[in-house]
């Protein structure tokens, strides 16, 4: 009797049990519904979701040369997603996705059996495509046991309302628009560009089956880290498709057999094409969004999805990087040749302490209230870390000081190139190395220009009046009434007895002349002139202006020079185009305002072109014809400061202007010699080797096989007389050529 009674209870208990569990369940999904586990967006949130958006910079060739970001996401429409790529997804991800209702029930229940059942962990998640949707647009905060179920009840909800906002195709598109493909990277757009360097509607199908294989496990299927791994998931999202009757049995296997070829491209602010003039847009554009946030708008350079269109000429810019490689790897070997051991990076130690001291460790050490020696021993501490040179990156052990010790021997550049009519940059190369030398040496540096000013001085003294042909004594002077300053010429010629005409000095780069030609023009005239070609900073009133002793960027120096190609009127450098919506509608022009006011006479300019033009047929550029065989039509002027700090070359063509300079950051440490120093050797080559690639390349003939405007012959007329008068007889006889002449300069 009692065992009968038993038999009836067990089933109600049971019952009651079940009812109990399945209310508590009910209860516990009511409890996360209705908010109390953390707020569930509402339909409106969801429809009315917004994207981040990349910002994305474009060369003036229309090619992608850069992106601002917080996450690298570039959404698309649903259009520009090929058949294979939503193929390839739902094969592998989710194959029932056009039929179940956000939630698929049928794949819960084969991962609960074979999870809870049979034990078999690797069984699956179970999630659809629309709750992978909800996770990617709401990430999971924590993750601990807890939190897990709770999520994966948000997420459901969420995926329930989804398919109620949304239909199959937005739902699909979506999710490839958020998805992470490891590394910072959001979306199939961006994932294309990435791994592919093309977009998402040029993918074939096994580059678009190995990018949606990576969605498993974004890090071990990353191609380019576990290619083998990689290319046997690719291989099994194929056989998904196969099965799934989007591709057939032939195609797959000819696909299967095909090896994994990546065309890798890093969109990393320190890496990849002209990442120097990439930050100077990202300057530029964050002020301009700041602007026009104060007028009411809403832009954010890292999420609205800007487009910035460039002036910078991407192949001319990879030219000109794949140059200075060359180049400066060249010359930093003879440069360090030159001291040999006893560089000022090795033996100065007063100089390596200051270095030392403007380190971020010494400073952050010297807050926390360390004395110098403490510190000093903290940063001798050796350890492991990579030291890059242009062998390219190691790992070395060395200490802090060891590394200061390495990269204050590094020689280092400015160099860019613009279109004298319109002040477009098709270059800009603001240093070596953007990783390690963060300084832009166009954008942020001024140094001392030296003879590159001399055509300013020499354009004021024929705006005066003075004639090209006007012979100026090469002799050295003392001036009494400047503490006996004596500027005087490089090299060991006796010269004494010679007089130079305007184009003969200028050409050589003689000093002595210079000097006397800012005399003859007047300080206040010579400053004026540069002021009207576009110098902007303060220049010393000092006769040693006219050997470059003004503090000049290179913007300035460049703005300057298109002058004289542009009949007379300076143009301003400048960087950007348009900056547009992801639409491509225009926001705003970057084009600065031109000045149709000329700097000087065109009889002046034509004068001044041909006086440089002599530089590089004979004068101190010469070197341009002789060793880079360059016939093109081109003018120029060298430059070298005092002790052999900064070496410049700045090249004139009918259609771009190149300004370079080369030195150290450091400017306590110069050159060894003037021979390795020289503007000659050390940055006119950064212009020859550039342009010999330049003429390489028939992309470019418009540029390099023009022509400058024929000269009119009243102006030649001007310049037709001997380079060279030696004093007669008499002067001869009473002047002592081993002792300088004394006067006062004529204020």
């Amino acid at each position: 009797m009692v065992s009968r009674k038993r038999k009836h209870v067990l089933p109600k208990l049971l019952l009651r049990s079940l009812l109990a569990v399945a209310l508590l369940i009910f209860t516990f999904i009511l409890s996360v519904r209705l908010g109390l586990w953390g707020e569930i967006p509402s339909d409106k949130e969801l429809s009315t979701f917004h994207y981040s958006r990349a910002s994305e910079v474009y060369s003036a060739d229309s090619v992608l040369i850069g992106k601002f970001y917080l996450n690298d996401q570039q959404p698309i429409l649903f259009e520009n997603i090929p058949e294979h790529v939503k193929n390839a997804l739902t094969a592998i991800e989710d194959e029932r996705f056009y039929e179940h209702s956000g939630i698929d029930y049928r794949s819960l229940i084969r991962v609960a059996v074979k999870t809870i059942a049979l034990q078999n962990r690797s069984s699956g998640g179970g999630s659809t495509l629309t709750q992978q949707l909800a996770k990617n647009l709401y990430p999971r905060k924590e993750r601990n046991k807890t939190t897990l179920i709770v999520d994966k009840i948000k997420e459901m909800i969420i995926a329930k309302r989804l398919e109620k906002l949304f239909t199959k195709d937005e739902i699909l598109t979506h999710y490839l628009n958020t998805v992470s493909f490891g590394g910072n990277t959001y979306g199939i757009e961006s994932a294309a560009l990435k791994f592919f360097n093309k977009p998402t509607g040029e993918l074939t199908v096994e580059e678009a089956a190995t990018l949606i294989g990576m969605l498993k496990a974004t890090y071990s299927y990353n191609p380019r880290l576990f290619p083998k791994k990689s290319f046997a998931r690719r291989n099994l999202v194929l056989v998904a498709m196969a099965n799934n009757g989007f591709i057939d049995t032939i195609e797959k296997d000819s696909l299967i057999d095909l090896p994994l070829k990546l065309n890798y491209r890093e969109f990393d602010h320190d890496m990849g094409l002209a990442p120097y003039f990439r930050e100077e847009v990202r300057k530029k554009v964050r002020d301009w969004c700041k602007q026009q946030n104060e007028s009411g708008a809403d832009y954010n350079l890292y999420t609205s999805g800007l487009k910035i269109y460039t002036t910078l000429d991407s192949e001319m810019q990879a030219l000109a990087e794949e140059t200075m490689t060359i180049h400066m790897a060249s010359l930093q070997k003879k440069f360090e040749q030159s001291y040999g051991n006893n560089a000022p990076w090795i033996k100065n130690n007063a100089l390596i302490n200051k270095m030392v001291k403007r380190t971020p460790a010494y400073q952050k050490l010297k807050t926390l209230g360390w004395s110098e020696p403490r510190i000093m021993d903290s940063l001798k501490k050796k350890r492991l870390m990579t030291l890059g040179d242009w062998s390219g990156e190691k790992p070395v052990n060395a200490s802090t000081i060891d590394s200061v010790q390495h990269y204050m021997r590094f020689l280092n550049i400015g160099s860019l190139a613009v279109d004298p009519s319109t002040g477009a940059v098709k270059t800009w190369i603001g240093g070596i190395n953007y990783k390690h030398f963060k300084y832009d040496h166009i954008a942020q540096s001024k140094r001392q220009v030296g003879s590159t000013f001399k055509p300013i001085v020499y354009t004021a003294a024929l705006e005066t009046g003075l004639s090209p042909c006007t012979y100026f004594s090469a002799q050295e002077v003392a001036y009494e009434n400047l503490k006996g300053w004596s500027p005087s010429n490089s090299g060991k010629k006796d010269e004494a007895y010679l007089n130079y005409t305007m184009e003969m000095a200028l050409s050589n780069s003689v000093n002595t002349v210079a000097v006397k030609v800012l005399e003859k023009s007047g300080i206040d005239k010579v400053i004026e002139q540069a002021k009207k070609m576009g110098i902007r900073s303060e220049l010393p009133h000092q006769p040693s202006l006219a050997l470059g002793t003004g503090e000049l960027y290179v913007t300035e120096l460049a703005q300057a020079y298109t002058s004289y190609v542009n009949d007379g009127v300076a143009v301003a450098p400048y960087i950007i185009e348009t900056i547009t919506n992801q639409n491509d509608s225009i926001l705003s022009h970057f084009r600065p305002k031109k000045t149709n006011k000329s700097a000087f006479s065109n009889k002046t300019g034509d004068i001044m072109l041909e006086m440089m033009k002599s530089t590089i047929d004979q004068g101190t550029a010469s070197r341009i014809r002789s060793t880079y065989k360059l016939k093109n039509d081109i003018a120029g002027k060298t430059g070298t400061t005092q002790n052999n700090k900064d070496a410049w070359f700045v090249a004139i063509t009918p259609k771009l202007v190149h300004v370079s300079w080369v030195g150290l950051d450091n400017h306590e440490i110069g050159f060894k010699n003037t021979s390795l120093g020289q503007g000659a050797n050390a940055a006119l080559p950064l212009f020859a080797l550039w342009y010999q690639k330049l003429n390489g390349n028939s992309n470019y003939n418009s540029i390099t096989k023009a022509r400058f405007k024929k000269t009119d012959s009243s102006v030649l007329d001007l310049l037709d007389c001997e380079p060279i008068k030696r004093d007669g007889f008499f002067k001869r006889l009473f002047k002592n050529p081993n002792k300088k002449k004394v006067k006062k300069f004529r204020q």
